[in-house]
């Protein structure tokens, strides 16, 4: 499918805010939207920059205020802050105070054993090479991207505070924690004076482990929650009903959906769910959405896509009715089976 050019000047959307809802992060002062928008895949050095400008504009467009990165997306690592960095100053500078931007630190980055997990040297240089390469003098959230089981937590929460009061960051998170070891996070940065924002887990109907603890616990220490991952990697979307496309994410050689996760059992449910989002007037990426939006602890779907149609589509999804109680039943049979 050809790219279609965009326009030079971008005027965003004066109706954005009556476009998607918002809900409170958390105890904290800030409203994420329903849903924000990734820059994991689809960003990179090797991706059209005239693809990713026009979805990054229609996620503002749509009233989607929060764009989320880290410093090893792309492929290359980095090249999703250095396309973003291009596109910021020609389209989004001006509504800079508008917006909640992120990056994250914990995967591996450059060689040697400062390039990756929790140290506070780490920490601290890969922010500033991520500040670098989007041009940002701060960004609103800097996560720590996953637990390092060799760095004691007080380091690593300590670079964290020490990096929101350099001004580096307004706020900071944590991502892929297991219950106790994010409680004892939460607890350690509140103790610094720099409270924890919100957590970044995994979530969807065939990946449910917050349930049993961290959603109550989050709920228990007021912190936010943004689940990636809400269509488990594409799975929970029409692209696998007839089969895997050579150009899904299970189709390409280098991905983590692999297609030996697209079981037959995995798959007849997909189709049964797919049934019911047709019955209910939704596509299967509405109802995978809309069903981790139900916990009202949630925050915030965090959403990837290839094209801006995507976008459009899993916002439209959020402004239909809420899922019934009859038809969260329905969707609880076919996943307990």
């Amino acid at each position: 499918m050809a790219i279609l050019p965009v326009s030079k000047e971008y005027y965003p959307d004066p109706e954005r805010y009556q476009s998607i809802e918002y809900r409170r992060c958390g105890r904290s002062g800030i409203q994420l939207p329903l849903i924000s928008l990734g820059l994991w895949h689809n960003f990179g050095g090797v991706d059209p920059i005239e693809n990713c400008r026009a979805m990054l504009r229609t996620a503002f467009n749509l009233g989607i205020t929060h764009f989320d990165l880290a410093n090893n997306y792309g492929p290359p690592y980095g090249s999703a802050e250095e396309t973003f960095g291009k596109i910021f100053p020609k389209d989004f500078r001006p509504y800079r105070d508008e917006l909640i931007i992120s990056s994250k630190a914990g995967y591996d980055m450059w060689p040697g054993p400062y390039g990756e997990w929790g140290s506070r040297k780490y920490l601290v240089a890969s922010l500033d090479q991520s500040l670098q390469r989007m041009g940002l003098d701060y960004v609103d959230i800097f996560y720590h991207h996953r637990p390092d089981p060799d760095t004691p937590l007080e380091e690593t929460m300590g670079a964290l505070d020490f990096i929101v009061r350099s001004g580096r960051a307004l706020y900071v998170g944590i991502s892929n924690y297991r219950p106790k070891e994010a409680r004892l996070a939460i607890q350690m940065l509140r103790q610094l004076g720099t409270p924890c924002l919100i957590h970044q887990p995994n979530y969807n109907m065939f990946d449910r482990w917050i349930e049993k603890e961290l959603i109550n616990i989050l709920d228990e220490e007021g912190v936010g929650c943004i689940v990636f991952s809400p269509l488990a990697q594409g799975i929970l979307s029409n692209k696998y009903l007839q089969g895997i496309p050579t150009d899904s994410r299970a189709g390409k050689p280098v991905t983590f959906l692999k297609p030996e996760n697209i079981t037959p059992e995995v798959l007849e449910k997909v189709l049964k769910l797919n049934q019911i989002a047709a019955d209910n007037d939704l596509s299967l990426a509405q109802l995978a959405v809309n069903w981790t939006l139900r916990q009202r602890a949630v925050t915030s779907a965090l959403i990837g896509a290839s094209r801006p149609a995507q976008i459009e589509e899993i916002v439209s999804g959020t402004m239909k009715s809420a899922l019934s109680g009859d038809v969260l039943e329905k969707i609880e049979q076919i996943l307990s089976a």
